[in-house]
């Protein structure tokens, strides 16, 4: 077999990859396949498939089922498919991402970039490019991918409500220069046109901000609980405390009073578009 060419192995405690990675090892050594022979059954090289093992890729839900298909795996594969899925993020957004995904009403306050769920490919691809400490190219792309895929609640039915409050000083740093900037505004106004999706501006000529804590985000879910999530420099805490995500709805309240309403924040998008 393939696997007399030794990689280094996940270390005990590694994570879900790493206890995904051993259980697919198993369970291929079990039905005598080699790496090459369930890659080509999975449309994947042996070196991917290495990789699968090893803990240092993301398999795709799709190769995780087909996995546990050919592999006879008995859905013991497939029950991990969202644990495996969740892996793609950075630890300390996890759990955020789980709600995100359940959520039926979404506010965001962005006050460094565009936000995540309204980013092109070029636009979240310079974000991780530039991300200090730098990121390794394969964590680059496993990121990007992640964010990309959680866009798929713009267009999910039943429709979630989704609101966004972006300072006016993200929309005018052209992140990844002219063309990715001016994709990323036209992005926005595309979205912006969504019935369920509601996108305000807050100018830098107010004298009134009720946002100078910082960014957050406000969740819904379907059985009525109220999630907040705030993240600085890669620290991050989700709040399920009612005391401190009412406090939050009530800012929450205040910047969408104090910013643009959606059709002011198009004219100035549309604005900064046709001064360049």
């Amino acid at each position: 077999m393939d696997d007399e060419v030794q990689q280094p192995e996940c270390e005990v405690g590694a994570g879900m990859l790493c206890v995904f990675g051993r259980q697919l090892k198993l369970f291929r050594e079990r039905a005598g396949m080699d790496r090459a022979r369930l890659g080509s059954l999975t449309g994947y090289s042996a070196s991917t498939i290495a990789s699968f093992e090893q803990g240092r890729r993301i398999p795709s839900p799709k190769f995780v089922d087909r996995a546990d298909e050919v592999l006879d795996a008995g859905g013991v594969l497939s029950t991990s498919k969202e644990e495996v899925a969740r892996a793609q993020y950075p630890a300390f957004f996890r759990d955020a991402a789980r709600f995100e995904a359940e959520a039926v009403v979404l506010h965001v306050y962005a006050t460094q970039a565009v936000p995540g769920l309204l980013q092109t490919e070029g636009y979240a691809r310079t974000v991780f490019a530039i991300w200090s400490p730098q990121l390794d190219e394969e964590v680059i792309e496993q990121r990007l991918a992640a964010r990309l895929a959680r866009q798929e609640i713009l267009d999910r039915r039943p429709a979630p409500h989704l609101s966004f409050v972006i300072e006016e000083a993200v929309l005018l740093r052209p992140l990844g220069g002219e063309s990715v900037w001016r994709g990323q505004l036209e992005q926005l106004l595309l979205i912006e046109e969504k019935r369920n999706v509601e996108v305000q501006v807050m100018p830098l000529s107010r004298q009134q901000h009720a946002g100078l804590a910082g960014p957050f985000t406000l969740m819904e879910l379907k059985d009525g609980h109220r999630i907040a999530y705030a993240e600085v420099q890669g620290d991050s805490r989700v709040h399920t405390e009612r005391q401190k995500v009412r406090e939050l709805e009530r800012t929450c309240g205040s910047l969408r009073a104090q910013a643009s309403t959606p059709a002011e924040s198009r004219l100035l998008i549309e604005e900064l578009l046709g001064e360049r």
